[in-house]
């Protein structure tokens, strides 16, 4: 695997949460620099005893409802 996709919600209190698709990796943070630095963390622990993807992407996912 060379890239490991995480879907990224902010919460309503300004936070983030980063779930990655196909693994049970999640994590979270109160800015985005800081999920940055959690998501490698929780990546590179998940993967200890194996090769990591070589690119993680976070894609960010928001709802809005316009009326």
């Amino acid at each position: 695997m060379n890239e490991l996709v995480f879907e990224v919600t902010q919460e309503a209190d300004g936070g983030y949460v980063a779930e990655a698709l196909g693994e049970s990796i999640i994590t979270q943070a109160d800015t985005w620099d800081e999920l940055r630095d959690n998501v490698r963390e929780a990546v590179t622990a998940f993967y200890f005893d194996q090769p990591a993807p070589a690119r993680l992407r976070l894609h960010l996912v928001r709802d809005e409802v316009l009326a």
